[in-house]
C-alpha cells in the first residue's frame, strides 16, 4: 500500500446527469418503495424539481472516483484483494433526476494492519454550479499479498 496515498487529490470528473429512469431503477433495486423516488407528482408534492433519488444513490457518482484512486498504477490496491468496508454519506441536500454532478475524490487516511490496510476515501459532489450535495465516505479493505 502506497502511504504517499494520503492527502492525495484527484482530479474532478465529468458532470454525471442523473436520469429519471436511472433513479427509478436505483429505487428498485434497493426498495425504496417511497413514491418520491419513482413518481414525479409525489416527489412535486415536497418541492422537489422531479423523483428523489434514494439516498445511497450517491454511490453511483462516488464510483467514478473510485475508479480512478484503483486505476492509479502506484496505489498498491489490488482489486483482487479488496472489500468495500464501510460506506457513509453526509447530505446538504438530496439528489434529483436533471442534477448534473461532478464528484472529487481525496484520500484521508491510510491504517495499516497486519500485511493489510484501510483506506479510506472522501468523494465531494457538488452540482455544476459547484453546490455541495453529498460526501460520500468509503472505506476499502485491501488485504496483503499473502492474505
Amino acid at each position: 500500500m502506497n502511504p504517499d496515498l494520503v492527502e492525495r487529490v484527484f482530479a474532478p470528473t465529468s458532470p454525471y446527469l442523473v436520469g429519471r429512469e436511472k433513479v427509478r431503477e436505483f429505487a428498485r433495486a434497493v426498495f425504496a418503495t417511497d413514491p418520491q423516488h419513482t413518481d414525479v407528482d409525489a416527489a412535486r408534492a415536497l418541492g422537489y424539481a422531479d423523483v428523489v433519488a434514494p439516498p445511497t444513490f450517491a454511490m453511483v457518482i462516488q464510483d467514478l472516483t473510485l475508479q480512478q484512486l484503483l486505476g492509479e498504477p502506484d496505489s498498491g490496491i489490488a482489486l483482487e484483494r479488496t472489500v468495500h468496508a464501510e460506506q457513509r454519506f453526509r447530505y446538504t441536500r438530496p439528489i434529483v433526476a436533471g442534477d448534473e454532478l461532478v464528484a472529487q475524490l481525496s484520500v484521508t487516511g491510510i491504517r495499516a494492519f497486519g500485511k493489510g490496510a484501510m483506506v479510506t476515501s472522501e468523494a465531494e459532489i457538488r452540482d455544476v454550479e459547484g453546490e455541495h450535495v453529498v460526501t460520500a465516505v468509503s472505506v476499502l479493505l485491501v488485504g496483503g499479498e499473502d492474505a
